[in-house]
């Protein structure tokens, strides 16, 4: 009898420390593409949201909560980011950090929508904000903000008149080039070559050599990383002399490291990069990022940073951990550096969650992405 009393008492102790360890934690869940092709995203996500969760905790967590992230690997595959997003809700997650690729947000986010869970992304293709979603928020704009702001270098600093567009087959590919299109058809310039190739698509032989009989005066190249530096050396190979521009990934870090001299002059209009290192808070944490990981970020690696400090932010700005509350919140919201330093640029959500700040040009100089111009939020 005594033994059982002693059991029971045990038991009861145990679980109460358990419930209290419970209360001392919230869990934020990182969903993102760790193993497939959509790797090279996932591990920078991933890395840049480590940086800012130790920083974040360093700091006295979120209302005095230390923050927990359970991580959870899509595999670069839609279906199983779906059931891993249930998986993160049914073991308690606030909020969830990803996914980047749009083919997986567009079929996961509508768990999170039903569980009112806020949803930072990486995903940039139009569609992820224009469904109505209250609980969907950008760390980057999406190509209908980000390609829009490249039309003025095709008109006025390249001045073509005909272009190609080399682009990657799924929802963030389609999503950036008929956003292109629709832009150069705009500003008068003739598309006189419309190349799609697939994901994880090895063989780009024939797809430039199309865009080298066609001639055009420049190329718009919208693809993710691996496929971008696959491409790049093909054009190397052939000897495709217009210029390469892209948005978000032609120039990223990744890129450069897979192509070689093959990315040298490539240049592209991206949302955020770690080589603006002018900028104090993003000079920061490319240093640390380094330090710690041993490679240079990728502009992934900063949404994901900034994903979990906005986290951090709003919830404090709510005063609860509401999801609900922390969408209002979110809607119409605009964070300032001067207040929110970790926000590193000055950024504004719109009452999509679509995102808007400044923005830079890079072109590859030198075997490294350099800032050669910025452009306003719009």
């Amino acid at each position: 009898m005594y033994r059982k009393y002693l059991l029971a008492m045990s038991t009861a102790v145990w679980a109460g420390l358990g419930a209290a360890q419970a209360q001392e934690t919230v869990k934020i869940g990182m969903i993102a593409e760790l193993s497939g092709p959509g790797a090279p995203s996932g591990t920078n996500w991933r890395d840049g949201i480590k940086i800012a969760v130790e920083e974040i905790n360093a700091e006295g967590g979120i209302l005095g909560k230390a923050v927990e992230v359970p991580e959870y690997d899509t595999q670069t595959d839609p279906q199983v980011s779906r059931a891993l997003m249930q998986k993160a809700i049914d073991e308690g997650v606030f909020a969830v950090l990803g996914t980047i690729y749009s083919g997986s947000t567009m079929v996961n986010m509508l768990v999170a929508q039903q569980n009112s869970t806020p949803q930072f992304v990486g995903s940039e293709a139009p569609a992820v904000v224009e469904k109505g979603n209250p609980f969907i928020f950008r760390t980057s704009s999406g190509a209908q903000k980000g390609v829009p702001a490249l039309t003025a270098y095709f008109t006025d600093t390249l001045k073509a008149k005909k272009v190609g567009v080399a682009w990657i087959n799924n929802e963030f590919g389609k999503g950036g080039h008929d956003v292109f299109v629709a832009e150069m058809q705009k500003a008068g310039i003739e598309v006189i070559a419309d190349v799609a190739s697939e994901q994880a698509q090895t063989d780009y032989a024939a797809d430039v050599s199309k865009l080298k009989a066609a001639n055009p005066e420049a190329v718009f190249v919208y693809m993710n990383q691996e496929e971008s530096a696959r491409f790049l050396i093909e054009a190397k190979k052939q000897g495709l002399s217009m210029p390469l521009v892209g948005e978000v990934t032609l120039t990223e870090a990744k890129v450069i490291e897979l192509a070689g001299d093959a990315a040298e002059g490539a240049i592209a209009h991206v949302g955020v990069t770690a080589t603006a290192t002018d900028v104090p808070g993003i000079g920061a944490f490319a240093k640390k990022f380094e330090e710690t990981f041993k490679r240079k970020p990728t502009h992934d690696a900063i949404k994901g940073y900034v994903g979990a400090w906005t986290t951090k932010y709003v919830t404090e700005l709510v005063g609860a951990f509401d999801g609900e509350a922390f969408a209002n919140k979110m809607h119409g919201l605009c964070l300032k550096v001067a207040d929110h330093p970790k926000i590193l640029l000055d950024t504004c959500w719109d009452e999509r969650g679509e995102m808007s700040r400044p923005s830079f040009m890079v072109q590859v100089k030198g075997g490294a992405p350099v800032v050669i111009g910025t452009v306003p939020a719009n």
